[in-house]
């Protein structure tokens, strides 16, 4: 495939229409039917309606349909930005901080299971001042105090016999207990305000990270009570509505510690001990702030962003040209793979879109056409050097791929550390950044050349 530019021409050109029709939403529903295909006796239906690209394939009895919407952040769909302030009044100043993370991983759950498009939940501490702030997009100001306003509750559920009237109507159990114990389940009066201390440990024969529970006086002697009778069985611990860990009971377990162990890494061992954390110590929240965001000014926003990006594509395209001629338009066709595949990539992760991530896309554009900068005038180096179309072309990209690289490389590792340690919009134009330079490599690297290859000839 090395040596046949024409069959990678072929290759990136149905990956750029593909991508295409992902990404360009048509005017109006477009239909496309195939024939029956030969040996499968089946057809098959793209169907691309008015709204956001959409996958639609039928065949035989099969259907599947996926949309690829364009994912919006709160500055460009609109929505709520809500500031609570924790009481820490009753919390002991060593366990604030937990209380604190504990708190923002239980509203992320609840956002999340609600099915918030990329919620952003903040904490925030200055002094003894505790803050969380949540930012909901497409969420009215009423939704997002009904979904983050409550704290979260720790309880633990056992079976119980088959036609109990102990037994929950199941349109009342919490999510995942029908998967774990059953329909016929029931809350113990252990709760979260028996758990006394929550800490991550690893299985002195395995090392497999586990979390154990210690209970307060009180809490031991029910836990002894519930693992007593449910020895064989499964007791749920769920939180905030939710079963987080289902562990089945082995013995009967008198000193009021606990071990849950299973398939977890150390992270979710983490995870799941904060998670614990926040049903052990409710903390009151209290609204500070809350603001509306209007999806008119996202709109304003987003039409000025594409306009400016629209521009700058249109600069850069005009300067290859000029200053390259021939190979300028190349880069410039490769420049518009680049831009249509980023896109693409928008769309199937799916990435959020916010002012600043379109300004990471935009400003990738721009690096996009460094490393073309640099293979040509390699190119045209050794071309002038006397050497042949063919070993310039092959000089030109060994030599500079090294400058490529190097320059690339630097790039990534800025935005990895925008990412790990920033928030919010920093986090969202590195990560468009980071997935704009990774794409340019490609498309200076392979688009480019196989578009010189085929279309130039002996020619610089």
């Amino acid at each position: 495939m090395k040596n046949n530019p024409r069959l990678i021409l072929f290759l990136i050109t149905l990956l750029t229409i593909v991508a295409g029709v992902l990404v360009l939403p048509p005017t109006q529903p477009v239909k496309i039917t195939t024939p029956k295909l030969p040996g499968l006796n089946r057809q098959f239906t793209l169907t691309l309606p008015l709204y956001g690209s959409t996958v639609d394939v039928s065949w035989g009895n099969n259907h599947f349909v996926k949309q690829f919407p364009f994912r919006k952040g709160l500055d460009l769909a609109g929505g709520t930005s809500v500031t609570m302030k924790a009481d820490m009044s009753k919390i002991s100043p060593d366990n604030r901080d937990s209380a604190l993370a504990g708190a923002k991983t239980v509203i992320e759950n609840r956002v999340n299971l609600y099915g918030v498009s990329e919620p952003l939940v903040q904490t925030s501490k200055v002094n003894n001042d505790y803050r969380l702030i949540v930012d909901l997009p497409g969420v009215s100001t009423e939704q997002a105090l009904s979904l983050i306003g409550t704290t979260a509750q720790l309880s633990f559920w056992e079976a119980v016999a088959s036609g109990s009237a102990d037994a929950y109507p199941v349109e009342a159990l919490p999510l995942g207990i029908l998967q774990t114990i059953g329909p016929y389940a029931h809350p113990t009066s252990l709760s979260g305000k028996d758990l006394q201390n929550t800490t991550v440990t690893f299985d002195a024969n395995t090392g497999a990270p586990q979390v154990q529970l210690q209970f307060t006086p009180d809490g031991t002697k029910k836990f002894a009570d519930i693992t007593g009778r449910n020895v064989g069985k499964i007791v749920a611990i769920v939180l905030d509505n939710m079963v987080v860990e289902a562990p089945r009971v082995q013995q009967i377990i008198p000193n009021g510690d606990a071990v849950i162990s299973g398939s977890m890494t150390t992270d979710t061992a983490n995870q799941l001990k904060i998670e614990l954390q926040a049903g052990q110590l409710p903390i009151p929240l209290s609204i500070l702030q809350q603001q509306t965001i209007g999806a008119t000014l996202g709109a304003s926003s987003l039409s000025k962003s594409l306009f400016a990006g629209f521009v700058g594509f249109v600069i850069i395209a005009l300067f290859m040209m000029v200053l390259y001629g021939r190979l300028g338009i190349i880069a410039s066709m490769a420049l518009v793979v680049y831009v249509i595949l980023t896109l693409c990539v928008f769309k199937l992760i799916p990435v959020t879109l916010t002012l600043a991530g379109i300004a990471g896309f935009i400003l990738s554009v721009g690096m996009a056409v460094d490393a073309n900068i640099l293979i040509f005038e390699r190119m045209r180096e050794e071309h002038r050097s006397g050497k042949s179309f063919d070993k310039a072309l092959t000089l030109g990209f060994a030599r500079a791929w090294t400058s490529i690289r190097d320059s690339n490389l630097s790039t990534l590792i800025t935005c990895f550390v925008l990412y790990q340690f920033g928030t919010g919009i920093v986090r969202g134009f590195a990560f468009t950044l980071a997935i704009g330079v990774a794409i340019s490599l490609f498309s200076a690297i392979v688009v480019t050349r196989t578009l010189i290859r085929t279309m130039m000839g002996e020619h610089i």
